[in-house]
């Protein structure tokens, strides 16, 4: 009788790919019980039995009841008893369950880092028994392609990586007790002063970024301009017009700007000098995670939730490696020329590909970035047979940065003509592509303007057509976008690569701040300066450094992860005992940012029919249902209302119908792009737009 395997996947795709790599004829048996896929692949002497979690099977959980806090006592439980919501993963668990019965041995081959040596520790742990985790043994692979999955299961090692499972332990405990008595906390501060439920949140992560954000918009608001002026000259030159500018690019008093306007009045301009300088750029190297997502975001316009999630379904496509790494480098274990001739096999890679390939030396740029458990992101070679839009630009962008950091770097040359006019000097500069080298691997995703080069010789009068004087002012530093924040979390080292995006998720979801250009609402405001006042450690930075070190520490073997724990759980309480004091303080404060913040949601504009008025969202007190209404409605000074959506949350835009000069909002439903609609149902505009006020 052959041995026989249990062999934990994280996924159920991933789990069908590895069965079918596993199997001697790639043809493994599929079954499914109770809605869970498992397979049974033959390999050799060994019977193995295929079968995936769902994500994490078991949570940290509450141990006993009552909605309150300071809470320290937690256990890990199934997590379709800790949230309704999961209540699909009860099946796996169960299904599993069965198929451990007599097994031989055991594998966990859930992605390799933190997340999947959890999963499948908990899963031997939990439906297994202890003595499974004495006879498991790991899969490490960064592709779901079958040659790696292949080498993995030769190479795989004897025990689990109880260090990484130990750490991922910890982070999951560790987060919990923050963020469940944290939020449970704010969120009972303020129910115990109006008697209301609105749910709140902050974590050990999310408070110092939602402080990032504070710091910037106070910056921002306390920013006060100083004047500035510049000189440009503008000259025309074999027909063509040419800026030249001023070797002050900003003059900080206005009558020095004048004086040099003055002195440049009608006069023509003298070639001085003239220099040269030949410029090389070397290409990016591959992404990691943070870059990946921060170059989707500007490129693409993809939030880093939306670039981490389309990466991973690419990963389980087997079309690149395993998205979830700090690496900028790629080892020459990898086999470049064979994902590179798959590239060449499809059509707008063919020609990029076959150039790289005439190279009899394939080596990559790299990147500073290293990280132990897996390469940067790179294609598998693997080509799909159709992707969704997100997803086949993410590829897109993969592919042409990998194969940009293999070729050449770019070079340029920058002329500088250095001219007098009327004694003041000016600079007129141009540059030219030389070579393209790896930039033509990476367009579209980078331009680089030329400016034109004039063949000028020293001591040429150039003619001044005009001399433009202007003022400006200084700028306050820009807000945060989603990827500029989360390049502030990497440097700042909170969070993981893995979290990230989700907190910024979180901030949105909350309410705490909106818009691309991020801006923090009321609420958030409120959140921040209630908890500065009365519990600044929440926001500090420092103790969230200091945990992220710890957490990190268990891995080396420096301390160990109840060690980690119990120090959080010390960290906790002089917090939370400091915050209960202060409660009522606490809840009257952030209510009353509640109250604005829902005054403005439900201001969506002045009324265009009486004029003094202000439509508002408002609910029918029987009905429950929503409809847009002028505030004079019910003082019988105004009979203005409009239909509204009954599903999905309208945000007042601030723009009024060009056609009927009514406020138009933005419908944002789950799982839908956001639109915008003009609230009048009558609007000209309907007819050309749907019947649903679809503003195009």
């Amino acid at each position: 009788m052959n041995r026989r395997t249990l062999v934990v996947c994280e996924k159920p795709d991933a789990a069908r790919r590895i069965a079918q790599a596993l199997d001697d004829d790639n043809a493994p048996d599929g079954y499914s019980e109770r809605g869970v896929p498992y397979y049974i692949a033959r390999r050799g002497e060994e019977d193995l039995i295929i079968v995936s979690a769902l994500g994490h099977l078991f949570t940290v959980a509450q141990n006993g009841g009552g909605w309150t806090y300071p809470v320290f006592g937690m256990r890990w439980v199934p997590a379709y008893e800790a949230d309704k919501k999961l209540a699909r993963t009860k099946g796996f668990i169960e299904v599993i369950t069965k198929l451990a019965l007599g097994v031989d041995s055991y594998v966990n081959a859930c992605d390799y880092d933190m997340e999947g040596s959890l999963i499948g520790y908990m899963v031997l742990l939990k439906t297994c028994g202890e003595g499974s985790l004495d006879r498991a043994r790991r899969m490490r692979y960064s592709t779901l392609t079958d040659v790696d999955l292949k080498k993995s299961w030769e190479e795989m090692s004897n025990a689990l990586d109880f260090p990484l499972i130990e750490a991922g332990r910890a982070r999951h405990e560790v987060d919990w007790l923050f963020g469940i008595n944290l939020s449970r906390a704010l969120t009972i501060s303020v129910k115990n002063v109006t008697g209301f439920y609105k749910t709140l949140s902050i974590g050990r992560v999310q408070g110092p970024t939602l402080s990032f954000i504070s710091d910037r918009e106070v910056e921002i608001g306390s920013f006060v301009p100083i004047p500035f002026w510049t000189v440009n000259a503008e000259a025309r030159i074999d027909g063509k017009k040419f800026i030249l500018e001023h070797e002050r690019p900003r003059i900080n008093v206005r009558k020095e700007a004048e004086k040099v306007e003055s002195d440049c009045r009608g006069k023509k301009g003298v070639v001085k000098s003239i220099q040269s300088a030949r410029k090389e750029d070397w290409p990016f190297p591959p992404f990691n995670l943070g870059d990946l997502q921060r170059e989707a975001y500007y490129k693409l316009r993809l939030s880093p939730s939306m670039t981490l999630r389309a990466a991973e379904r690419l990963y389980i496509e087997a079309l690149i490696s395993y998205p979830r790494t700090s690496s900028q480098r790629l080892p020459p274990s990898i086999d470049f020329k064979e994902i590179l001739e798959g590239l060449q096999r499809r059509r707008e890679y063919s020609e990029l590909a076959t150039i790289l390939l005439a190279k009899t030396l394939l080596k990559p740029m790299q990147g500073e970035k290293d990280d132990p458990a897996h390469p940067a992101i790179h294609p598998t070679g693997r080509l799909p047979d159709s992707l969704g839009r997100t997803d086949s630009r993410v590829f897109d962008l993969i592919c042409r940065r990998f194969m940009a950091s293999f070729d050449r770097p770019t070079i340029k040359v920058n002329i500088d003509a250095i001219v007098d006019i009327g004694g003041q000097i000016f600079h007129l500069k141009g540059s030219r592509i030389l070579e393209k080298g790896w930039m033509m691997f990476y367009e579209p995703y980078i331009k680089e303007k030329e400016t034109e080069l004039l063949s000028l010789k020293e001591g040429q009068m150039i003619p001044i057509t005009s001399v433009n004087l202007s003022e400006r002012c200084t700028r306050p530093p820009p807000r945060f976008n989603q990827a500029s924040l989360l390049k502030l979390m990497e440097d700042e080292m909170i969070g993981t690569k893995a979290t990230r995006a989700d907190i910024i998720d979180t901030l949105f979801r909350r309410g705490y701040v909106n818009g691309g250009d991020i801006e923090m609402t009321d609420l958030g405001f409120a959140i921040v300066e209630t908890m500065s006042r009365y519990s600044p450690q929440i926001l500090s930075l420092e103790m969230t450094r200091n945990l992220e070190r710890e957490l990190d520490s268990i891995q080396s073997g420096e301390v160990t992860a109840n060690t980690v724990v119990e120090g959080a759980k010390d960290l906790l309480g002089p917090v939370l005992s400091d915050f209960k004091e202060k409660e009522r303080l606490i809840g009257a404060e952030i209510d009353e940012a509640l109250r604005r913040e829902a005054q403005k949601a439900s201001f969506l504009g002045p009324c265009p029919a009486c004029k003094n008025g202000e439509i508002r969202i408002v609910r029918n007190n029987e009905t429950g249902k929503r409809f847009a209404g002028c505030s004079n409605f019910y003082a019988d000074l105004c009979t203005v209302s409009y239909p509204l959506p009954q599903r999905g949350k309208i945000q007042p835009t601030g723009r009024r119908c060009m056609s009927c000069n009514t406020p138009i909002v933005r419908v944002i439903r789950r799982g839908r792009r956001p639109w915008d609609l003009c609230l009048n149902p009558r609007c000209p505009t309907k007819g050309k737009n749907g019947d649903d006020g679809r503003q195009v």
